[in-house]
C-alpha cells in the first residue's frame, strides 16, 4: 500500500480500514449471521435457529454490532406482540461475494491450515 505524500491529510488515529472490518466481521458469529440474512429477511428467533448454538444475548449483540456498522437493518412493527425483522443492507449485500470468497477459500484450505497446527504442536527434535 502506497504511503500518502507529506501534504496529504491524514488521521493517524484511524485504523487501517481492513483491521477494522475484520475486527468487526471476524468475530465467532458474524459471518453466520450474514450468511443466514442472504437468503432474505429474517425474525430473530429464525435467525437462532438457522444459525444453531448461538444465545440469545450473544446474538443480540452480534445483531447490534453489525447493524451499527450499516450491514443489516432492523425493523420494528408496531404490533402486539411487537415484530422485529433484520435483513441484510445494500452494504450488507455488497460484502456477500468477498464474504463467500472467503468462505470458500477456507473450505479449501482447512485441511492445510490444521495440518500445520498440528505440527506446531509436536515437540521440535533435539537437534542430534
Amino acid at each position: 500500500m502506497p504511503l500518502p505524500s507529506a501534504d496529504e491529510s491524514v488521521e493517524l488515529d484511524q485504523p487501517c480500514p481492513i483491521r477494522d472490518v475484520l475486527d468487526r466481521i471476524g468475530d465467532q458469529w458474524s459471518l453466520l449471521v450474514l450468511e443466514a440474512l442472504s437468503g432474505g429477511t429474517m425474525r430473530f428467533n429464525e435467525l437462532g435457529r438457522a444459525i444453531g448454538d448461538v444465545s440469545n444475548q450473544m446474538l443480540s449483540r452480534t445483531l447490534k454490532r453489525l447493524e451499527q456498522d450499516g450491514f443489516v437493518s432492523r425493523a420494528l412493527f408496531a404490533e402486539v406482540p411487537p415484530r422485529v425483522e433484520y435483513a441484510l443492507t445494500d452494504l450488507g449485500r455488497s460484502f456477500l461475494t468477498p464474504m463467500q470468497a472467503m468462505i470458500r477459500w477456507a473450505d479449501e484450505h482447512h485441511r492445510a491450515i490444521c495440518a500445520a497446527r498440528r505440527r506446531a504442536r509436536e515437540p521440535a527434535g533435539d537437534g542430534r
